[in-house]
C-alpha cells in the first residue's frame, strides 16, 4: 500500500520557519522524483519544488526560489521541505508528489496546513 503522510506544518508568524516532512512507503522510493506542491485557499495547486531520485538536481518555483530548499534521504524515505522567511502568500496545505517519469505514476499525500500569519 503506497503512502505520503506529511508532517511539520501548523501556525508561523511572517519571517518565520517550518521544516514539513514527508515519509513514503508502498513503493521504491529511490525510483521516484519528489515534488512538493500546495494549493492556497481559492487558487488552483501550484507546484513548489521537485528534486531528482538522486538529489542531482533540484529545482524550485520562483516564488520560494532562496527561501525553500528541498531534501530527500532515500535511506529513510523522506523529503522534506525547509521553509524560510516565511510571507502570508505561503499559506496553503502543502502536498508531497512522489513521480517516475518513465512509468508515468504519481502518489500523492494527504495534504498538511501552512498557516502564516500574525
Amino acid at each position: 500500500q503506497v503512502q505520503l503522510v506529511e508532517s511539520g506544518g501548523g501556525l508561523v508568524q511572517p519571517g518565520g520557519s517550518l521544516r514539513l516532512s514527508c515519509a513514503a512507503s508502498g513503493f521504491t522510493f529511490s525510483a521516484y522524483g519528489m515534488l512538493w506542491y500546495r494549493q492556497a485557499p481559492g487558487k488552483e495547486r501550484e507546484w513548489v519544488a521537485g528534486v531528482t531520485s538522486d538529489s542531482r538536481i533540484k529545482k524550485y518555483a520562483d516564488s520560494v526560489k532562496g527561501r525553500f530548499t528541498i531534501f530527500r534521504d532515500n535511506a529513510k524515505k523522506t523529503v522534506d521541505l525547509q521553509m524560510n522567511s516565511l510571507k502570508p502568500e505561503d499559506t496553503a496545505v502543502y502536498y508531497c508528489n512522489a513521480y517516475d517519469a518513465r512509468r508515468d505514476t504519481r502518489f500523492w499525500g494527504q495534504g498538511i496546513t501552512v498557516t502564516v500569519s500574525s
